[in-house]
């Protein structure tokens, strides 16, 4: 019974993630103005909306092509069976983030202020 409490303990601590906050803390503290912003945008169906909208923005201007061409072009440098997705996240995320056209940002910004604005917070 011992040996099977010091193997689980060991497979516990090699599990990589954060500690589970206690119960008590997440009660005391007040939700930041973000999470608010959240819960209405999720609550009202417009975060999907919006997800939608990115995803239509981001197909017309070319961008998940040019996505795409990255992913291809990091698995023929790297060799097809030497990729993995996480790899290709970490290594597309920083120029994907940077690539987004301003006006495809600019119009997302707007429809949050517009929603903002007509949501009472």
């Amino acid at each position: 019974m011992k040996i099977v409490c010091i193997v689980e303990r060991q497979r516990r601590a090699s599990i990589k993630r954060p500690p589970t906050p206690d119960a008590e803390d997440e009660t005391d503290r007040e939700p930041t103005i973000q999470e608010i912003i959240n819960i209405k945008l999720i609550e009202s169906g417009e975060k999907e909306r919006l997800k939608e909208l990115l995803r239509e923005r981001l197909i017309e201007c070319g961008w998940r092509d040019e996505m795409k061409a990255l992913c291809r072009a990091h698995a023929r440098k790297k060799g097809r069976n030497n990729v993995t997705v996480d790899d290709l996240v970490h290594v597309i995320t920083p120029k994907g983030r940077a690539s987004v056209p301003d006006s495809v940002k600019a119009e997302l910004l707007q429809r949050i202020r517009s929603f903002l604005s007509s949501t009472a917070l």
